[in-house]
């Protein structure tokens, strides 16, 4: 099966301690108020949620996430569905600020694996758009 590998990295700041900023990443029902891309989000247990995004492209990414750490420093989450992987974000102290270190580690197999090979650049964009709604819904919601 064609399968293709992504990796993202990110540094961010945000004007909040670690503690509030793991809060929020750490609570996945509220994501659609602050997050725009995150478009639906549905519990399937205590450290389990089914969550659909959709950014700039003509497509919904359909997604479950699993919460392996929620505590700051490290926030992780293993991704099933159509990326596998994990997204981890590392909460570093910086006086009154706290910088992100985002990063994201996927894989995507058979249809979606052949157009990210051929629409990279595209899907890459797509994924800076998605990630910029998060640092703008973040700092807002972290007021």
């Amino acid at each position: 099966m064609l399968r293709a590998r992504h990796q993202f990295r990110e540094t961010w700041t945000v004007a909040a301690p670690p503690e509030e900023v793991a809060a929020v990443l750490g609570d996945l029902e509220f994501y659609p108020q602050w997050w725009p891309q995150v478009v639906a989000v549905a519990a399937l247990g205590e450290d389990r949620a089914r969550v659909l995004c959709r950014s700039r492209l003509p497509y919904t990414l359909d997604l479950v996430l699993t919460a392996v750490t929620r505590r700051a420093p490290t926030l992780r989450v293993d991704v099933e569905g159509d990326l596998v992987g994990h997204v981890r974000f590392d909460l570093v102290e910086e006086g009154l600020r706290t910088r992100l270190d985002f990063h994201q580690d996927v894989t995507v197999s058979g249809w979606l694996a052949l157009a990210s090979q051929v629409g990279r650049p595209a899907l890459h964009w797509n994924h800076a758009q998605m990630m910029r709604g998060c640092r703008e819904g973040l700092a807002a919601r972290l007021g």
